[in-house]
Parts: structure tokens; sequence; C-alpha cells
């Protein structure tokens, strides 16, 4: 039988995030988490969805005739067929990354898939969900990225940073919690450390205003 997901939601939209940010991208957002991030913007995918074959999702997918594919959640590792879906779209030539919590393994993850990590800051509620052996594998075509709710949230991500090298290890993608931090503070932050980062805003919702459907 062919191997089936809970799918949340597969749409076509520009990428907000990342270093891909702008790109076309076709999201296959896979349903379900296990973790309960203070302000997360996509509980609308906790539950519900649709079951669906990776033949099908890879037919959804192809129908949009996009080159870049993102797979997120939800926490889609929370689904074991996650991996041959990963498998299957880079088999197809899709240029694919992968939008992880980092609360989940990314060992078994095809190497050809970039992994967007995502580290919780303590403003989150989530920190002690981080598996910090995951940012050991990163590679060069890996990112990290902190969602930063205030200067307590910075000061711990840079340490972080610093302790586990991670400047050196692949682009490392700081954001602020929208309504929370003041991005022109958190710009300035970087600036005046002088940070090897990426300072970054959610284009789809500057776009938009709203991640659903987008």
């Amino acid at each position: 039988m062919d191997a089936s997901l809970r799918i949340s939601e597969i749409f076509h939209s520009i990428q907000g995030e990342s270093s891909r940010v702008g790109l076309p991208t076709v999201f296959v957002r896979l349903t379900g988490c296990p973790l309960r991030c203070r302000w997360c913007d996509t509980s609308y995918a906790f539950s519900g969805g649709e079951m669906l074959g990776l033949e099908a999702i890879l037919d959804q997918v192809a129908a949009f005739e996009c080159a870049t594919v993102c797979v997120t959640g939800g926490e889609p590792l929370a689904q074991k067929n996650c991996l041959p879906l990963l498998t299957k779209l880079c088999d197809a030539g899709y240029a694919v990354s992968l939008e992880t919590s980092g609360a989940l393994t990314i060992d078994a993850v095809d190497p050809r898939v970039a992994r967007i990590v995502d580290v919780k800051a303590p403003g989150s509620g989530e920190a002690a969900q981080n598996r910090w052996e995951n940012l050991e594998r990163l590679t060069p075509q890996d990112e990290v990225k902190f969602v930063l709710a205030s200067r307590a949230d910075y000061d711990w991500a840079v340490a972080a940073c610093r302790q586990r090298r991670l400047f050196e290890a692949c682009p490392i993608l700081f954001s602020p919690v929208a309504g929370e931090l003041d991005p022109a503070e958190l710009a300035q932050w970087i600036l005046d450390d002088r940070l090897p980062v990426r300072f970054q805003l959610q284009l789809h919702k500057v776009l938009w205003g709203s991640v659903a459907g987008r």
C-alpha cells in the first residue's frame, strides 16, 4: 500500500522566511505537533487534515509547476512517513527544505534536504524541548532559526550560538515575535553586536497579513 500522511494543506505561495525568502514555493503542511509554543501562528494544523498517499501528495505538488518545495507543519517529523515523502520529493528533482522545531531527531532526514531547525527560546515556553544534539549534525546547507520575544531571548540565543559554535556551522536566522519585540530594536541589537546572522521578518505576513493558505 502507498504510505500516507495527514495533510493540513498544500498550497503555492512566496517563501516568507529563511535564505529562500521571496522564492515561489509549494508548501506541504503536515497536521500535528507535540509542542505548544506560546505564539504559534499555525495552531489550525494541530488537528484535522486529510489522509493522502505519497503519490497523491506528489501529484498535487507537481500541479503547481514549481521547483521549490517546503515541508512544514505543525511538526512534520511527528509523522513517520514524512521521511519517505522528503526522499520522494528529492528524487523528483525538487529543491526541498524541511521546517522542524528541532524537538525530534533530524538524523534520518534525506541528506539532500535543507533542514531549517527552529530552536525554541525561553519566551516560547518550549525551550525544554530543544534536542541540542540535532545542532551537532548540521551542515552548511541547513539553517537555524531563533524566534525572539525579548532582550532576554536575544541574549539567550546569542549565548547558545557562541557556546555551540553555530555561527560557523550554518546560516543563523533571528526573527522578532510580532507584537512583542520591535523589529527595529532587534535589528539594532544585531548591528551593535556585529552578529553574523540574517535578520528576518515573515514576508508572507507583510504581503498578506496571514499565514493560512499563503
